[in-house]
Protein backbone atom coordinates (compact mmCIF):
# COMPACT_ATOMS: atom_id res chain seq x y z
CA UNK A 1 0.00 0.00 0.00
CA UNK A 2 2.79 2.70 0.89
CA UNK A 3 4.85 1.96 -2.15
CA UNK A 4 1.78 2.74 -4.37
CA UNK A 5 1.02 5.59 -2.50
CA UNK A 6 4.70 6.43 -2.88
CA UNK A 7 4.71 5.60 -7.15
CA UNK A 8 1.51 7.47 -7.28
CA UNK A 9 3.01 10.93 -5.55
CA UNK A 10 6.12 11.13 -7.30
CA UNK A 11 3.22 10.69 -10.54
CA UNK A 12 1.91 13.64 -9.89
CA UNK A 13 4.88 15.79 -9.06
CA UNK A 14 6.26 14.47 -12.37
CA UNK A 15 3.57 16.07 -13.75
CA UNK A 16 3.81 19.43 -12.13
CA UNK A 17 7.68 19.19 -13.01
CA UNK A 18 6.66 18.71 -16.78
CA UNK A 19 4.38 21.27 -17.06
CA UNK A 20 1.34 18.94 -17.74
CA UNK A 21 -0.96 19.47 -14.20
CA UNK A 22 -0.88 22.45 -13.25
CA UNK A 23 -0.40 24.08 -9.49
CA UNK A 24 -3.96 24.08 -8.92
CA UNK A 25 -4.83 20.50 -10.12
CA UNK A 26 -1.91 19.53 -8.04
CA UNK A 27 -3.32 20.68 -5.08
CA UNK A 28 -6.89 18.83 -5.73
CA UNK A 29 -4.78 15.74 -6.70
CA UNK A 30 -3.37 15.93 -3.43
CA UNK A 31 -6.37 15.98 -1.53
CA UNK A 32 -7.85 13.29 -3.37
CA UNK A 33 -4.77 11.11 -2.25
CA UNK A 34 -6.03 11.81 1.71
CA UNK A 35 -4.41 15.81 2.24
CA UNK A 36 -6.33 18.56 2.70
CA UNK A 37 -5.52 21.89 4.45
CA UNK A 38 -7.76 23.89 7.02
CA UNK A 39 -6.64 27.46 6.91
CA UNK A 40 -3.10 28.31 7.96
CA UNK A 41 -3.02 25.83 11.18
CA UNK A 42 -4.09 22.44 9.85
CA UNK A 43 -2.83 19.60 7.41
CA UNK A 44 -5.76 16.97 7.56
CA UNK A 45 -4.51 12.74 7.17
CA UNK A 46 -7.81 11.97 5.56
CA UNK A 47 -6.94 9.25 4.10
CA UNK A 48 -5.64 7.04 6.93
CA UNK A 49 -8.71 4.92 7.85
CA UNK A 50 -8.55 3.43 4.13
CA UNK A 51 -4.60 3.17 4.50
CA UNK A 52 -4.24 1.72 8.00
CA UNK A 53 -7.74 0.56 9.20
CA UNK A 54 -7.27 3.28 11.86
CA UNK A 55 -9.34 6.59 11.62
CA UNK A 56 -7.90 10.09 12.04
CA UNK A 57 -8.60 11.61 15.40
CA UNK A 58 -8.59 15.20 15.97
CA UNK A 59 -6.82 16.21 19.69
CA UNK A 60 -9.34 18.20 20.94
CA UNK A 61 -6.75 20.07 23.68
CA UNK A 62 -4.61 23.33 22.48
CA UNK A 63 -7.49 24.08 19.53
CA UNK A 64 -9.62 27.07 19.75
CA UNK A 65 -13.49 26.09 19.28
CA UNK A 66 -13.14 27.92 15.73
CA UNK A 67 -10.25 25.41 14.93
CA UNK A 68 -11.71 22.09 16.24
CA UNK A 69 -15.06 22.86 14.69
CA UNK A 70 -13.49 23.90 11.24
CA UNK A 71 -10.96 20.55 10.79
CA UNK A 72 -14.04 18.39 12.13
CA UNK A 73 -16.03 19.83 9.09
CA UNK A 74 -13.02 19.22 6.81
CA UNK A 75 -12.84 15.55 7.62
CA UNK A 76 -16.84 15.25 7.06
CA UNK A 77 -16.47 16.59 3.99
CA UNK A 78 -13.87 13.77 3.32
CA UNK A 79 -14.64 11.09 5.35
CA UNK A 80 -18.00 9.36 6.49
CA UNK A 81 -16.90 9.79 10.42
CA UNK A 82 -14.17 11.51 12.23
CA UNK A 83 -13.21 11.10 16.01
CA UNK A 84 -11.83 13.15 18.42
CA UNK A 85 -10.26 12.98 21.74
CA UNK A 86 -10.08 15.54 25.03
CA UNK A 87 -12.63 17.38 23.51
CA UNK A 88 -13.91 19.61 25.84
CA UNK A 89 -17.81 20.56 26.15
CA UNK A 90 -17.14 23.90 24.51
CA UNK A 91 -15.59 22.22 21.40
CA UNK A 92 -18.49 19.26 21.70
CA UNK A 93 -21.32 21.65 21.72
CA UNK A 94 -19.63 23.47 18.45
CA UNK A 95 -19.66 20.75 16.38
CA UNK A 96 -23.29 19.71 14.63
CA UNK A 97 -23.96 16.50 13.03
CA UNK A 98 -24.07 16.51 9.38
CA UNK A 99 -27.61 15.67 7.63
CA UNK A 100 -28.74 12.13 8.31
CA UNK A 101 -25.79 11.65 10.63
CA UNK A 102 -25.08 11.95 13.94
CA UNK A 103 -23.03 13.61 16.57
CA UNK A 104 -22.43 11.08 20.07
CA UNK A 105 -20.66 13.14 22.70
CA UNK A 106 -18.88 10.79 25.45
CA UNK A 107 -19.13 12.69 28.23
CA UNK A 108 -16.98 11.12 30.70
CA UNK A 109 -14.14 9.86 27.83
CA UNK A 110 -14.02 13.49 26.60
CA UNK A 111 -14.37 11.72 22.94
CA UNK A 112 -16.79 12.94 19.92
CA UNK A 113 -17.65 10.76 17.13
CA UNK A 114 -19.43 12.60 14.53
CA UNK A 115 -21.17 10.11 11.68
CA UNK A 116 -22.23 11.15 8.28
CA UNK A 117 -25.55 9.76 7.18
CA UNK A 118 -23.14 7.39 4.45
CA UNK A 119 -21.14 6.18 6.95
CA UNK A 120 -20.78 1.75 7.34
CA UNK A 121 -19.01 0.47 10.03
CA UNK A 122 -16.08 -1.72 10.18
CA UNK A 123 -17.39 -5.31 10.25
CA UNK A 124 -16.85 -6.84 13.84
CA UNK A 125 -13.39 -8.55 14.16
CA UNK A 126 -11.60 -9.28 17.48
CA UNK A 127 -12.21 -8.71 20.89
CA UNK A 128 -10.54 -6.40 23.35
CA UNK A 129 -10.39 -6.56 27.11
CA UNK A 130 -10.58 -3.11 28.48
CA UNK A 131 -9.20 -2.79 32.61
CA UNK A 132 -9.60 -0.46 34.85
CA UNK A 133 -8.02 0.15 38.31
CA UNK A 134 -10.18 2.30 40.02
CA UNK A 135 -13.47 4.62 39.08
CA UNK A 136 -10.78 7.51 38.87
CA UNK A 137 -9.23 5.38 35.84
CA UNK A 138 -12.40 5.01 33.89
CA UNK A 139 -12.50 8.17 31.93
CA UNK A 140 -9.25 7.01 30.14
CA UNK A 141 -10.17 3.21 30.07
CA UNK A 142 -13.39 4.75 27.97
CA UNK A 143 -11.19 6.47 25.54
CA UNK A 144 -9.55 3.38 24.89
CA UNK A 145 -12.32 1.13 24.49
CA UNK A 146 -14.40 3.60 22.42
CA UNK A 147 -11.64 3.88 20.11
CA UNK A 148 -12.02 0.19 19.97
CA UNK A 149 -15.03 -0.30 19.21
CA UNK A 150 -14.99 2.30 16.10
CA UNK A 151 -12.39 0.35 14.81
CA UNK A 152 -14.82 -2.75 14.59
CA UNK A 153 -13.29 -4.78 17.66
CA UNK A 154 -16.03 -6.41 20.46
CA UNK A 155 -15.02 -4.54 24.01
CA UNK A 156 -15.45 -6.39 26.91
CA UNK A 157 -14.25 -3.97 30.08
CA UNK A 158 -14.20 -4.87 33.74
CA UNK A 159 -13.85 -1.42 35.93
CA UNK A 160 -12.65 -1.01 39.81
CA UNK A 161 -10.50 -3.95 39.98
CA UNK A 162 -7.15 -3.03 41.01
CA UNK A 163 -4.63 -4.47 43.32
CA UNK A 164 -6.13 -3.20 46.46
CA UNK A 165 -8.49 -5.65 45.90
CA UNK A 166 -6.76 -8.00 43.64
CA UNK A 167 -9.83 -11.09 44.40
CA UNK A 168 -12.05 -8.60 42.05
CA UNK A 169 -10.06 -9.13 39.43
CA UNK A 170 -10.47 -13.16 38.24
CA UNK A 171 -13.90 -13.40 37.01
CA UNK A 172 -13.57 -10.49 34.72
CA UNK A 173 -9.73 -12.14 33.40
CA UNK A 174 -11.39 -15.76 33.16
CA UNK A 175 -14.40 -13.60 30.92
CA UNK A 176 -11.85 -12.06 28.41
CA UNK A 177 -9.59 -15.19 27.92
CA UNK A 178 -12.94 -17.28 27.36
CA UNK A 179 -14.35 -14.65 24.68
CA UNK A 180 -10.62 -15.09 22.87
CA UNK A 181 -9.70 -11.41 23.70
CA UNK A 182 -6.88 -10.98 21.48
CA UNK A 183 -5.31 -8.11 23.88
CA UNK A 184 -5.72 -6.53 26.80
CA UNK A 185 -5.79 -2.76 27.84
CA UNK A 186 -5.10 -2.42 31.71
CA UNK A 187 -5.61 1.63 32.62
CA UNK A 188 -4.32 2.30 36.08
CA UNK A 189 -3.18 5.56 38.45
CA UNK A 190 -1.62 5.45 41.77
CA UNK A 191 1.59 3.21 41.37
CA UNK A 192 0.25 1.40 38.35
CA UNK A 193 0.71 -2.09 39.32
CA UNK A 194 -2.17 -3.66 37.69
CA UNK A 195 -0.97 -4.21 34.35
CA UNK A 196 2.02 -6.00 35.65
CA UNK A 197 -0.48 -8.50 37.88
CA UNK A 198 -2.54 -8.89 34.55
CA UNK A 199 0.12 -9.57 32.45
CA UNK A 200 1.42 -12.62 35.31
CA UNK A 201 -2.20 -13.94 34.93
CA UNK A 202 -3.05 -14.16 30.82
CA UNK A 203 -1.44 -15.19 27.92
CA UNK A 204 -2.78 -11.98 25.72
CA UNK A 205 -0.66 -9.36 25.38
CA UNK A 206 -1.20 -6.26 28.00
CA UNK A 207 -1.03 -2.61 27.27
CA UNK A 208 -0.46 -0.75 30.22
CA UNK A 209 -2.04 2.90 30.17
CA UNK A 210 -0.83 4.97 32.90
CA UNK A 211 -3.48 7.23 34.47
CA UNK A 212 -2.85 10.73 35.66
CA UNK A 213 -4.70 9.80 39.50
CA UNK A 214 -2.75 9.22 42.76
CA UNK A 215 -1.40 11.19 45.72
CA UNK A 216 1.82 13.96 45.93
CA UNK A 217 4.68 14.15 43.34
CA UNK A 218 3.52 10.42 41.47
CA UNK A 219 0.04 11.18 41.26
CA UNK A 220 0.36 13.11 37.77
CA UNK A 221 0.77 9.53 36.30
CA UNK A 222 4.73 9.54 36.76
CA UNK A 223 5.02 6.56 39.30
CA UNK A 224 2.37 4.76 37.27
CA UNK A 225 4.08 5.44 33.98
CA UNK A 226 7.59 4.60 35.81
CA UNK A 227 6.39 1.23 37.07
CA UNK A 228 5.04 -0.09 34.23
CA UNK A 229 7.85 0.43 32.01
CA UNK A 230 10.10 -0.93 35.07
CA UNK A 231 7.65 -4.08 34.92
CA UNK A 232 9.50 -7.31 35.32
CA UNK A 233 6.33 -9.38 34.03
CA UNK A 234 7.11 -10.36 29.89
CA UNK A 235 4.24 -9.60 27.19
CA UNK A 236 3.84 -6.00 28.86
CA UNK A 237 4.29 -3.08 26.31
CA UNK A 238 2.89 0.90 27.81
CA UNK A 239 1.69 3.48 26.53
CA UNK A 240 2.38 7.06 27.88
CA UNK A 241 0.00 8.86 30.41
CA UNK A 242 -3.65 9.10 29.85
CA UNK A 243 -2.91 8.12 26.04
CA UNK A 244 -6.46 6.03 25.94
CA UNK A 245 -6.40 6.42 21.96
CA UNK A 246 -3.13 5.22 21.52
CA UNK A 247 -3.68 1.64 23.99
CA UNK A 248 -7.20 1.63 22.03
CA UNK A 249 -5.65 1.79 18.73
CA UNK A 250 -2.61 -0.62 19.52
CA UNK A 251 -5.11 -2.96 21.05
CA UNK A 252 -7.54 -2.96 17.93
CA UNK A 253 -4.83 -3.60 15.87
CA UNK A 254 -3.29 -7.20 17.48
CA UNK A 255 -6.74 -8.23 17.78
CA UNK A 256 -8.09 -7.57 14.40
CA UNK A 257 -4.97 -8.99 12.60
CA UNK A 258 -4.98 -12.03 14.93
CA UNK A 259 -8.26 -13.37 13.55
CA UNK A 260 -8.70 -14.39 10.12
Amino acid sequence: MADSVNDDLRTLLADVAAGRVTVDEAADGLADRGLTTVGDFACLDVGRAHRKGVPEIVFGDGKTVAQFSAIVAAFLARATVVLASKVSPEQAAAVTAPPDGVAVWHERARLLVVRRGDYHPPPTRGVVGVLAGGTSDTSIADEAAIVCREMGVEVLTAYDVGVAGVHRLMGPLRAMSAAGAGALVVAAGMEGALPSVVCGLTEAPVIGLPVSTGYGIGGRGVAALLGMLQSCSPGLVVVNIDNGVGAGVTAALIARRGVS
